[in-house]
């Protein structure tokens, strides 16, 4: 019978394998599948693209209008981000048999948690993110002890720091596998933690509610102006 999970080792190898392809993160493949493989591949996508802009939003020496732009830009990658975390989740519970499959996707899905498992707090789509960001550290720092225009102490120094990044992923891709193991076997559980992003949602982020407002007041005032 085939696991209702991914492994661990094949969530690292999908994301060192899109990292490794040409054209990536810009162009994107076909995902495995168009279920959990999908959101996998898209929370990979964003956090590649998070990367990119990180960097460019860092530049001294250019206007101001492109930091802002990297800035902008980083907000609605992470936004969609989180959001592709948040259906890893969802899928893995119903697959996992943790949450009605109906109520998978709202602020309020229904446990079918067996008793006595225990909550862990970090979830299954979230360990997931961060060997999604694992996978990145990886690369650019494997990329520091291929530089030549360094001298060898900054190659073995990063050399170093390449071996510790590959043990924390390494010991984050167990952790997944025994909490995803520890579900299947009602053991223990996780929750969709809904992420609520407020600075990007112009209905409760304050600085955009009133610029909206002071908006409104403008159009009425020359409404009234027209009128006269």
């Amino acid at each position: 019978m085939t696991q209702p999970y991914p492994s661990a080792v094949a969530v690292v190898a999908l994301h060192d394998r899109l990292i490794a392809t040409p054209g990536w993160p810009a162009q994107e493949p076909a995902a495995p599948d168009g279920g959990l493989w999908r959101w996998v591949q898209t929370n990979h996508l964003f956090n590649c693209r998070l990367w990119a802009e990180e960097d460019l939003a860092r530049r001294t020496t250019v206007a101001d209008a492109e930091i802002a732009a990297n800035k902008r830009a980083i907000d609605g990658f992470n936004q969609a981000r989180n959001d592709a975390t948040e259906r890893v989740d969802e899928i893995l519970l119903v697959a996992l048999g943790l949450v009605d499959a109906a109520s998978a996707r709202t602020d309020a899905p229904r446990a079918t948690v067996p008793a006595g498992a225990r909550l862990n707090s970090e979830t299954a789509g979230s360990m997931i993110d961060r060997l999604s960001i694992m996978a990145l550290k990886v690369n650019a720092m494997r990329a520091q002890t291929e530089r030549r225009d360094v001298d060898e102490a900054h190659r073995e120094a990063s050399r170093g720091k390449l071996a510790r990044l590959e043990q924390q992923r390494g010991d984050l891709a167990g952790c997944l596998d025994a909490l995803l193991a520890d579900a299947a076997a009602g053991r223990a559980y996780f929750k969709v933690y809904r992420q609520f992003k407020m600075y990007n949602d112009p209905r409760f982020n304050p600085a955009l509610v009133a610029e909206r407002a002071t908006e409104r007041r403008a159009e009425g005032a020359g409404a009234a102006a027209r009128k006269a």
